[in-house]
């Protein structure tokens, strides 16, 4: 049984992204932050409010592969696209993977750029660590766009629990066949790293978690983003928007009662490819900069 659903789990890796998603990189640099060397690409600049754009990746993934999602970002706007622990340009250290951990990382990042206030937007364990830099570091935060992350553990589908626990160094050998592999081992400073990184990934995904509360005590306006065939059921991203005081009462003809906070569902997308889906970045950028024309920002 676990052979089988390790091979379904490469399986789905292997199909996950094609290697026409590869994003165009920027020349990167690194921060000696927070006891990491913390690798980072800027594209882009200026802003409509003011404020850069930090971007994180998914799990197992890097920054080169938002594909057209990240140019899209930039188009308007100075982007900083991070590498998180471990991943893409990025080299282990010795830590557990979790998000509180890289939500600080991304704080330490900041001071060192001299940023004192930044949007943030990640997704899926980027979504994880892009949330605890807001609960963790509030006065850093402008807006958070959370996109495809379930705030509970529980909130994953009951059969992607099961195929996330068998995660481990085991699939090493299995998963050198899928992109995410070849991404890591090209960029990656230590590729041998490859099966540590699995195991940190699949014992993080082994460990609850419930941030319910800390979404609540937010503060920040956050936009929540899901596909309607995510990795979770649609009513835990209302949940989510709910915990900010989303979908209390009618907005008004106005718009007068609605909250800082929004809500988007985006059809026809999955887990898998919403990172590369073409309604992404409008949905991010109309929430980020509501003054820039969505449809000139994204040409």
């Amino acid at each position: 049984m676990q052979t089988l659903t390790s091979i379904t789990l490469t399986a789905l890796f292997a199909a996950l992204l094609p290697a026409a998603v590869l994003a165009q990189q920027a020349p990167g640099k690194y921060a000696d932050v927070n006891g990491i060397k913390l690798y980072y690409e800027i594209h882009g600049t200026g802003s409509a409010n003011g404020v850069p754009l930090v971007l994180l990746h998914g799990g197992l993934m890097s920054s080169s592969l938002w594909g057209p999602t990240l140019p899209a970002l930039a188009a308007g706007r100075e982007v900083i696209a991070v590498d998180l622990q471990a991943h893409g340009h990025t080299a282990d250290i010795d830590r557990p993977i979790s998000v509180q951990a890289m939500g600080d990382d991304i704080a330490a990042l900041l001071q060192y750029l001299k940023i004192p206030k930044a949007d943030i937007m990640g997704y899926s364990l980027g979504g994880g660590a892009a949330l605890q830099v807001a609960v963790r570091h509030p006065e850093l935060v402008h807006k958070l766009v959370l996109v495809s992350t379930p705030i509970r553990r529980t909130d994953f589908y009951p059969d992607i629990l099961k195929q996330q626990a068998m995660v481990n160094a085991g699939m090493a050998e299995q998963m050198k066949q899928t992109l995410m592999y070849q991404t890591y081992a090209k960029e990656n400073p230590r590729p041998q790293d490859w099966p540590q990184l699995l195991q940190k990934v699949g014992d993080f995904m082994k460990t609850d978690y419930d941030f319910s509360d800390e979404v609540r005590a937010l503060r920040v306006p956050t936009l929540i983003i899901a596909g309607d065939a995510d990795i979770f059921p649609v009513k835990y991203a209302v949940r989510t928007f709910e915990l900010l005081g989303g979908g209390q009462k009618d907005g008004g003809w106005d718009g007068s009662g609605r909250v800082a906070s929004q809500l988007a569902i985006l059809p026809g997308v999955t887990h898998y490819s919403m990172g590369v889906a073409p309604s992404l970045a409008p949905t991010a950028i109309a929430f980020l900069d509501p003054s820039v024309t969505v449809a000139n920002a994204v040409k």
